[in-house]
């Protein structure tokens, strides 16, 4: 196995040398090393280091740890006790040959990430698997003590390109909207509250985005009974308008359609999903603070996003406003403009982190092509 140095933030490790003649070379390659998710790496570090010592997690578990960068960042820029996994001998074997570079003392492990996470409790659990953390969740959900981290690849099922799969993985219906992208988040979100709430737990979503090919959760997990009703307070549904760009959410386990609010036209239902705010803006604000003491791969587009996460509105959909304007047959104004004509009439307005074209706000549709129209 070829070997080349990478350096992302503060860590340098060997990884193996990328085939360029792949369509997709991390996928190919004999331990796994994608480095378009060092935004995903950074994010986690500096989700660990802007935590107050109280807060901070015991230890962390990288449950799928491949080369161990993950795993070797929280470890050396975060200080957090580290245990790496991975089923293969391999990957393990270079992840230790990573860690001894870097004098780092690190615990790896040869396991089944469901066997290893059913039999040890870590007061940090990240999944970061290739594609769905589905048949991870359930065992992460009893592993970890206080946070739990999961990212997904598998953005076509959850955003609804892949609705078959989107409903087998996650147990439900995702709908591929123009605001797919939170679809994706927000059904990710609700499958891992439903594999929790079982054990009695409640979470807490702490800084939670989706990016280009992927969804990252950082979640705060509680204990008790309280806590998981609570919780489950928080899932429903969104009801798509079939003809219109109208919607509105419902919350509860069992879907109860209603007409559109906007046209009164059918609806369809996407959901079980998560309802609620996907981030915590004190949390958000003391990450955003910890950027500039941190060695980051990413740093200022990372602020870029925490920036926005920080603003936006806890509202369960988006809409994106040149989609809107193009359906109106108009040009579309700057975006500003269109948030600030919203808030003049009495309801909040907020950009969202999706995409640069879009909004969250409380107002009806109708306040909203208003604004896009003047």
């Amino acid at each position: 196995m070829d070997l080349v140095p990478v350096t992302e933030g503060g860590t340098t490790v060997l990884v193996p040398a990328p085939d360029p003649t792949a369509a997709f070379p991390p996928g190919t390659a004999p331990v796994f090393y994608n480095p378009r998710m060092a935004i995903n790496r950074d994010a986690t570090v500096l989700f660990l280091r802007a935590l107050t010592a109280d807060r901070r997690p015991l230890d962390y578990l990288d449950a799928m740890g491949a080369t161990g960068l993950r795993g070797l960042r929280v470890a050396g820029e975060a200080g957090v006790p580290v245990t790496i996994n991975d089923r293969s001998q391999r990957a393990l074997g270079l992840a230790a040959e990573n860690a001894a570079r870097l004098g780092l003392e690190v615990e790896t492990v040869r396991s089944d990430a469901n066997v290893l996470m059913s039999s040890r409790r870590f007061g940090a659990v990240d999944l970061d698997p290739f594609g769905s953390p589905a048949p991870f969740t359930d065992a992460a959900c009893r592993s970890a003590v206080r946070y739990l981290f999961v990212t997904a690849t598998d953005t076509a099922p959850l955003c609804g390109a892949h609705l078959k799969a989107g409903m087998r993985r996650y147990f439900a219906r995702p709908m591929n909207t123009t605001y797919h992208a939170e679809v994706g988040l927000r059904i990710l979100l609700g499958f891992v509250v439903r594999e929790l709430v079982k054990y009695d737990r409640g979470l807490v979503p702490l800084c939670c985005f989706a990016r280009e090919h992927f969804v990252r959760l950082h979640l705060g997990l509680s204990e008790g009974a309280a806590a998981g009703d609570a919780t489950l307070a928080r899932i429903g549904y969104v009801h798509q308008c079939r003809r219109c760009p109208g919607r509105a959410e419902q919350p509860g386990l069992l879907p109860e359609p209603t007409p559109c609010p906007a046209c009164g036209g059918e609806t369809s239902s996407i959901g079980p999903l998560w309802l609620d705010a996907i981030s915590d803006p004190a949390t958000v604000a003391a990450m955003r603070e910890a950027v500039g003491g941190a060695t980051l791969a990413r740093g200022t587009t990372l602020d870029r996003l925490l920036a926005l996460l920080e603003a936006e509105l806890p509202t369960s959909t988006f809409y994106d406003y040149h989609v809107l304007a193009k359906r109106q047959g108009v040009s579309p104004p700057a975006i500003e403009t269109v948030l600030d004509r919203i808030r003049t009439e009495g309801y909040r307005a907020s950009r969202a982190h999706y995409a640069g074209t879009a909004i969250k706000t409380d107002a009806p549709l109708a306040a909203v092509l208003a604004a896009i129209t003047g």
